[in-house]
């Protein structure tokens, strides 16, 4: 039976060390791996008292997208991204398991089964106390808890938004996506896209993909006909004007892009010794060189519709995409300009941020940003302190990009192999992954080994 969301009307709670704020994934992952470590934890999540626009019921860890937790390969970016939650004794893969459905190589799972068992596991660990109550503001919390993790994920309520700007600053907690699709490096031609920037001035820090006017028309009228996805009405999107989506863009008339984002001046074809027609132009996303983005292509394509369409451009016709483009409400902070290595508030070291409103995308995502939060606030409420995950790991490289990614061109991101720091040798692009793998795994074991922490804890789910 499953058990009741709401806690007994007599029962007083005990004190307790450790405020979360959001029982989604991040939210109850983090309570859990706080509480095996022998912390008393109040996780408070306001449904079903107050409900989002998007959830349906009052459980811990409702999955409001896709069932699917992608990929269980170890030697595919998300599948590692598991199997390194799986070392840490992750809860939200101790629930998955047993209530997964036929889904191939990935792992899904019925969404109602797999919220009740988080919400039941929960519910019975004697120092986790479930509070069904909306906080509005932070400043009670921590005057009565030894820390708090905000993990009130993309659709944060207003009041508890408005709350955040008190201690982030007006210009550093956003409400909306508008993510334009991003590259790997390796896949670009760079036979055809070239470097260089407008009017020669500065370095030829882009990549350049130069379009003739027909293929420029054949590309604009795809984006114009290809399937979109559909915003949610809670989602209108207000967009800004240097942050149009490319088929608003387009809607305006078949040359905004080439005088907009796509303008070609400047930027001379080395091969033909002419201007092109138009240019996408695709940027550095990371410090390693690893990722490009595609300057002024925010969209709200389909995924398959992105992948189609973006690889007509010369130069692309190869893309592997490390992430795809969106457009969504998600209440997310700029990270870079806020966070430290334990995702903790600089200058106000007791509050702690965890799962997509750090800015990272995706549930597995989430989760593991949850407990690498918890984790690092286990240690140092116990005075201790720990190895920070390698970049050389997915949790790692994950936190690297929150960290380090320049604060203007700052969006959420998942998982990608383009986050990981190259082999020092040459190898091939299979060689390469079974590489990132053992790496990455041995790199996680041995954090594990030296935290010293190890109840028991489930295996992989493969």
């Amino acid at each position: 039976m499953t058990p009741s969301v709401h806690p007994s009307p007599s029962a007083q709670p005990a004190p307790t060390d450790v405020a979360i704020v959001g029982a989604g994934l991040a939210g109850s992952e983090a309570a859990w791996q706080l509480a095996r470590r022998g912390f008393r934890v109040a996780l408070y999540e306001m449904r079903p008292t107050r409900q989002t626009e998007a959830h349906r019921t009052g459980h811990c860890a409702e999955l409001v997208c896709s069932n699917s937790f992608k990929s269980l390969n170890e030697e595919n970016a998300h599948g590692l991204l598991k199997a390194e939650l799986a070392l840490q004794g992750s809860l939200m893969l101790q629930a998955a398991d047993g209530v997964r459905v036929p889904a191939g190589q990935a792992l899904a799972v019925d969404r109602d089964l797999f919220a009740a068992r988080v919400t039941g596991l929960l519910s019975a660990h004697p120092n986790i106390h479930l509070r069904r109550e909306e906080v509005t503001s932070l400043a009670p919390l921590l005057d009565r808890h030894r820390a708090v993790i905000v993990a009130s994920g993309p659709l944060t309520s207003s009041p508890l938004a408005e709350d955040l700007r008190t201690y982030v600053g007006d210009g550093a907690l956003y409400f909306h996506d508008a993510i334009a699709p991003v590259v790997m490096a390796e896949s670009i031609d760079t036979t055809i896209a070239y470097r260089a920037s407008r009017y020669g001035k500065g370095s030829a820090d882009y990549l350049n993909c130069p379009m003739e006017r027909g293929q420029y028309l054949e590309f604009i009228s795809q984006v114009a006909a290809a399937e979109k996805m559909p915003l949610h009405t809670f989602e209108s999107l207000r967009a800004f004007e240097g942050c149009l989506p490319i088929e608003v863009m387009v809607e305006r008339g078949e040359l905004t892009l080439a005088f907009g984002p796509f303008k070609p001046v400047g930027l001379t074809d080395p091969r033909t010794g002419r201007v092109p027609f138009a240019v996408l132009q695709l940027r550095q996303e990371d410090r390693q060189g690893n990722l490009w983005g595609l300057v002024g292509c925010q969209t709200k394509m389909t995924w398959p519709e992105q992948r189609r369409v973006f690889r007509m451009i010369p130069g692309l016709e190869g893309a592997e995409f490390a992430r795809l483009g969106s457009l969504h409400r998600n209440t997310f902070l700029n990270a870079p300009t806020l966070l430290d290595a334990d995702l903790a508030l600089r200058g106000e070291p007791r509050l702690v941020f965890a799962g997509q409103i750090t800015g990272v995308e995706g549930y597995m995502e989430s989760t593991a940003m949850g407990l690498h939060a918890a984790k690092r606030l286990a240690a140092r409420l116990n005075g201790t302190e720990l190895d920070p995950p390698s970049p050389d790991t997915m949790t790692g490289a994950l936190v690297r990009y929150l960290l380090e990614t320049p604060p203007d061109r700052f969006q959420p991101m998942n998982s990608s192999f383009g986050l990981l720091d190259p082999p020092g040798e040459k190898m091939g692009k299979r060689e390469r992954k079974a590489f990132y793998a053992r790496r990455a795994l041995d790199e996680m074991a041995g954090l594990e080994a030296r935290e010293g922490f190890a109840p028991p804890a489930p295996g992989p789910i493969r």
